[in-house]
């Protein structure tokens, strides 16, 4: 059955620009879209996820999403907000990038069930590589005039803009390129829409006048918001620079982390777009938030989501029990659960001090472990009052100065969390 895939993205605020008739059009017939994804890196980041979220909640609606690997776009480059070229990958990295790609996008989508409407990815690089430069330019670049290319916003701002360089002819076809993607997509996988960021729609409409003018046929197109951040800063990046979807990259409690740290404003707005939770599920959140802000009922649950979606339901459990570790009321054991990366995410920032192994085998006394071994406390005797005043906990448990350190204590076999009162955190790292 068919649901109403524009009234979906509607309440969710994820329609920026649609083509007259794209609703009726997606009514009528199981539909086929498509999104494309820049293969340029291994993994795609926190950025990519409105992309994503458009071929999820439309394949939901019953019809059947086109992933595109810009396999050819990405060795040319897209005006599109970029304010110089990009750098150019070789086919095999494509070819690694790409299946990279695909295995994050089948956390959101049907790939292998076997339905009508199950996910597809292509790369464009396929049908492009055989595409002789003279025969695009007769086949293609004739039925396009440069006044409808020049009069697009991305080729606009990149000649009017401040570099001194320009614009490249590389880059200036790019439109043509994606729009023969769209008009060879229509062919040949009868899709009918293209999907994408609102900076996108020079490139998308490029594609529905080939599929008009050469194809005899009707395209549709369908842009989302740009996202931002109510504070004007970039959404996608932290101070780590891009939230990625790869564990290796983001580790899931840093990636857990920058959604459970966003903004009332903007978590309002994030978990309509970011999540497949209902209307109504939604809006019993936010009623529930604006009761009780301090609970930060919204962002727990976006954080939540998010999370499970891209990393799975164990990464999950351990990013929120490395969350409560700085905050709650965590135990050693917890502390031991944490692998190296996770534990050091967590405690990023915080001091450390080496000591060999052999001290650990033979039991470093705690006086030695704050103070001459670490300097973690100045002296001795600064050591033996904290101790007297039972401020000091290794691996948050509390202990007196008849404590040893010894190798049962080390997390992941290599660190022992030492700290004074609730605030005052230092790291030995065994070597």
């Amino acid at each position: 059955m068919i649901k109403n895939f524009v009234q979906e993205l509607q309440w969710r605020g994820m329609v920026h620009d649609a083509m007259p008739n794209t609703e009726e059009h997606l009514m009528e017939a199981i539909r086929s879209a498509y999104v494309g994804f820049d293969p340029t890196a291994d993994s795609l980041h926190i950025g990519n996820l409105v992309p994503i979220m458009l071929l999820a909640h439309f394949q939901r609606a019953g019809h059947k999403p086109v992933a595109l690997v810009g396999g050819a776009t990405g060795m040319i480059g897209d005006p599109s907000g970029k304010s110089s070229e990009r750098n150019l990958l070789d086919e095999k990295t494509l070819r690694h990038n790409q299946e990279c790609v695909r295995k994050q996008l089948s956390q959101f989508l049907d790939f292998t069930s076997g339905a009508e409407n199950e996910a597809v990815m292509v790369n464009n690089y396929d049908w492009m590589k055989e595409f002789s430069f003279l025969d695009f330019i007769r086949d293609v670049g004739k039925h396009i005039t440069v006044n409808y290319m020049m009069a697009k916003d991305s080729v606009k701002n990149r000649l009017s803009g401040e570099s001194a360089d320009g614009m490249s002819f590389t880059e200036f076809t790019y439109q043509l390129v994606q729009g023969y993607d769209f008009l060879h997509l229509y062919q040949n996988n009868e899709c009918t829409l293209q999907m994408g960021g609102s900076d996108q729609w020079g490139n998308i409409t490029t594609g529905t006048e080939l599929i008009r003018r050469i194809g005899g046929g009707k395209g549709y197109a369908l842009t989302c918001p740009l996202i931002t951040k109510s504070d004007g800063s970039k959404f996608g990046k932290s101070e780590g620079g891009n939230v990625w979807l790869d564990a290796k990259r983001t580790s899931p409690y840093k990636f857990y982390q920058y959604w459970l740290n966003t903004s009332d404003e903007d978590a309002e707005k994030y978990i309509k777009i970011f999540t497949f939770l209902t209307q109504e599920e939604i809006e019993t959140l936010i009623s529930l938030h604006k009761e009780a802000p301090h609970q930060r009922a919204l962002q727990k649950k976006l954080a939540e989501e998010v999370t499970l979606t891209v990393h799975g339901e164990e990464a999950l459990e351990n990013a929120v029990k490395a969350s409560t570790i700085l905050f709650g009321k965590s135990t050693g054991a917890d502390l031991k659960a944490l692998d190296e990366a996770t534990f050091l995410d967590v405690f990023e920032g915080v001091p450390q001090a080496e000591v060999a192994v052999s001290e650990i085998e033979e039991g470093l006394d705690i006086i030695g472990a704050l103070a001459e071994k670490t300097g973690f406390l100045k002296s001795n005797g600064e050591a033996r009052r904290a101790l007297k005043e039972n401020s000091i906990s290794v691996n948050k448990e509390k202990v007196t100065d008849d404590f040893k350190i010894t190798k049962e204590h080390l997390i992941d076999n290599k660190f022992v969390l030492l700290q004074r009162g609730k605030k005052n955190y230092f790291i030995i790292k065994v070597i």
